[in-house]
């Protein structure tokens, strides 16, 4: 009889570390589901979407750590700032405007002789009509500005003189 003993026993022995298993995954699932269910439920409805997932957890039910979150890498700004400037870099553009002295001076010079082609073009592209008009204009504004000069000179000349008699004459009284 003692051996009937020990053999149920051990039956009862080996069933129950299995019992107790398949209840420590039960409870898990289910504690990692009311986890999820409650922290649904606290969180503002506007701002559900963007929740962390519910830890991870090891065979012997530890909690696997994972980095904290970086508030800078995920800021939306600076990814769009950093995804634009990967695609200047990509396309060969500079943005920083870091030129040499002499870069922009060879720009400068590009520039200047492009307007004077420009200018040249348009030129000679414009009928002689227009060019006449166009000289006849410049001579009458010339003249206009040398008469304006002449009386000024004229007008000067007289306000100069008026002033001396005055003074001449504050001085002697």
């Amino acid at each position: 009889m003692p051996s009937k003993h020990s053999t149920s026993d051990l039956t009862t022995k080996e069933e129950q570390p299995i019992k107790t298993q398949n209840t420590i995954e039960e409870l898990k699932s289910k504690l990692s589901n009311k986890e999820t269910e409650d922290c649904a439920a606290m969180i503002p409805e506007g701002q559900r979407g963007h929740h962390p997932p519910p830890p991870l957890l090891t065979e012997d039910g530890l909690i696997i750590p994972r980095k904290p979150a970086n508030p800078v890498k995920e800021n939306s700004e600076r990814q769009n700032l950093h995804k634009e400037l990967m695609f200047n870099q990509k396309i060969g553009k500079n943005v920083l405007n870091q030129k040499s002295e002499l870069q922009r001076a060879l720009e400068k010079q590009k520039e200047n002789r492009a307007k004077k082609e420009m200018e040249n073009h348009l030129a000679t592209k414009t009928p002689e009509l227009e060019k006449a008009i166009a000289d006849r204009a410049k001579r009458l504004q010339a003249n206009t500005n040398d008469e304006k000069n002449e009386d000024d000179k004229v007008i000067n000349k007289e306000f100069l003189q008026a002033r001396m008699k005055l003074k001449n004459r504050s001085d002697s009284k």
